[in-house]
C-alpha cells in the first residue's frame, strides 16, 4: 500500500550534482503494511519504531539524544539541514537514532555557527538519512495509527522493504537503558555554551540512563557540583557518595522494563532528594507505586503546553517520549503538579514527604523554550536546604 510517494522525482532536482551519486532510492514500510518512498543516502537497512518530532529546529541535538535509540525518527517541518552542524551542539558522543526522514534536505548550511551539514554527520555516524519522502501523509498516518516499527529501506523494490518492517519492533517491553549509561562514576564540568560554570554550592548525582549532555549543563549553571552515575549503581552505593541530591535522567524504552533501577530508586526516596526528568519521572513514580502507559504516538517536540497546577501558570516546553504516567494510579501521598494542556497527560508529580519530583517534559530544553530552567535552580535550592540541615 504505497501511501506517500516522493515529492522529488531524483536527485537532481535538489540540484545535487556529483552527490546525487551516493543518492539511492529507497522506502520506508511501516508494519501495518504502509509503504512510502523517497531518497536515501547512508546503509541500510534501519530498523525502529517510527515516530516524529514538530520541532522546527535542533535536529543534530535530536540525532544525538540518547533517548531516541532504536527509533527512526521524522522531522515536520519541511526544509531541514540550514542551520548545519556544529561541535557544540552534541548532546552525547554520538548519533543515536535508528535513521532520519525529512521532506526537503538543504545541502549546504547558512548559519554562522556551523562548521559542518547535516549529511556529513549523516555519514560520518553511518545513520541512514532519508529525504524527498511526503513527510505530511507519514505523519498524518502516525497520527491517526499510532507509532509503529518500520524499515527504511535502499531498494528499487517496495516489497523489500515491507518484508523487513514485519522484522522491526517497537519499544514495548525494552529495557534499553544499558547501551546508553555511562560504564562508571565521572564528573562532569562543562557548562552551558557561552555561560560561566557557576560555583558548586551542593554536590549532585545524575542517575545516567541515557542523559543529555545540556541536563549536565543546565545543572552546572545552577551550581551543581555533578557526578554520573551507571545504571547499575546500587542505592548503598549512591548512598556512600555524600549526595545533596540525586537525578535520574532521561532515556530509551520502556519504563516498565527497567525494574532494577525502580528498585534502587525505592531505596533511595526519603534519604535525599530526588528529581526525575522524562523517563526518570516515570520510573519514579513506578517506584512510587504508580504505573505508566504507552501514548499512541509519544509527545516529541519543543512547543507543548503544560499547566503548572499551584499557580496556573502555562509552560511552553520541550517533550521527547512515548510512555506516561497514569496519574489514577498514584497514591495518596504523591499529586500531580503539572499537566498537558494538549491531551491533560501527567506532567508533574511531587511527593513533599519524601522530597522527590518529577517532570515528564525537558525542563533543559536543547532545544527548545528555556521557561523549564527553573526546574533546575528550584531542585539545587532543595538540595542546599536539606545538605545544611543534615
Amino acid at each position: 500500500m504505497l501511501v506517500g510517494d516522493s515529492v522529488y522525482p531524483s536527485p537532481s532536482a535538489m540540484q545535487w550534482g556529483e552527490e546525487a551519486r551516493s543518492v539511492s532510492r529507497a522506502f520506508l514500510a511501516l508494519k501495518n503494511g504502509a509503504v512510502f518512498s523517497g531518497w536515501v543516502v547512508g546503509k541500510t537497512p534501519a530498523l525502529g519504531e517510527v515516530v516524529f518530532n514538530t520541532a522546527m529546529f535542533g535536529y543534530q541535538e535530536m540525532l544525538t539524544d540518547p533517548s531516541y535509540r532504536g527509533q527512526i525518527l521524522v522531522l515536520t517541518t519541511p526544509h531541514v539541514g540550514v542551520v548545519g552542524t556544529n561541535p557544540d551542539d552534541w548532546e552525547s558522543s554520538r548519533v543515536w537514532a535508528a535513521g532520519l526522514v525529512v521532506q526537503d534536505l538543504q545541502l549546504e548550511p547558512s548559519n554562522w555557527r556551523a562548521t559542518g551539514n547535516l549529511l556529513d554527520l549523516a555519514r560520518s555516524s553511518q545513520v541512514p538519512l532519508g529525504f524527498g519522502f511526503d513527510t505530511r501523509a507519514l505523519v498524518m498516518h502516525l497520527r491517526q495509527y499510532g507509532s509503529l516499527p518500520g524499515a527504511l529501506v535502499a531498494s528499487a523494490d517496495p516489497s523489500h522493504a515491507k518484508a523487513l518492517a514485519q522484522q522491526a519492533s517497537g519499544t514495548d517491553g525494552c529495557d534499553l537503558t544499558e547501551a546508553v549509561t555511562c560504564p562508571e562514576v565521572r564528573g562532569w564540568e562543562e557548562p552551558p555554551w557561552r555561560e560561566a560554570a557557576a560555583f558548586g554550592q551542593v554536590r549532585v548525582g545524575v542517575l545516567d540512563l541515557g542523559v543529555k549532555a545540556s541536563i549536565l549543563r543546565r545543572l552546572i549553571a545552577a551550581g551543581a557540583e555533578v557526578v554520573r552515575l551507571p545504571r547499575r549503581i546500587s542505592a548503598t552505593e549512591v548512598a556512600a557518595l555524600g549526595l545533596d541530591g540525586l537525578v535520574i535522567s532521561n532515556g530509551p524504552g520502556d519504563p516498565a522494563a527497567v525494574s532494577q533501577v525502580v528498585g534502587t530508586i525505592s531505596q533511595l526516596l526519603g534519604r535525599l532528594p530526588l528529581l526525575g526528568i522524562c523517563l526518570g519521572h516515570q520510573l519514579l513514580a513506578l517506584a512510587l507505586g504508580g504505573r505508566t502507559y504507552k501514548l499512541k504516538f509519544g509527545h516529541h517536540g519543543a512547543n507543548h503546553p503544560v499547566r503548572v497546577m499551584a499557580t496556573g501558570e502555562v509552560w511552553v516546553t520541550a517533550q521527547n517520549h512515548n510512555y506516561a504516567v497514569d496519574g489514577s494510579s498514584l497514591p495518596a501521598n504523591v499529586a500531580v503538579s503539572m499537566v498537558n494542556l494538549t491531551d491533560g497527560s501527567v506532567e508533574g508529580l511531587v511527593a513533599e514527604g519524601l522530597n522527590a519530583e518529577g517532570v515528564q517534559f525537558h525542563p533543559e530544553a536543547g532545544p527548545g523554550p528555556h521557561e523549564g530552567f527553573r526546574v533546575f535552580s528550584d531542585f539545587v535550592g532543595r538540595c542546599r536546604a536539606w545538605g545544611s540541615s543534615r
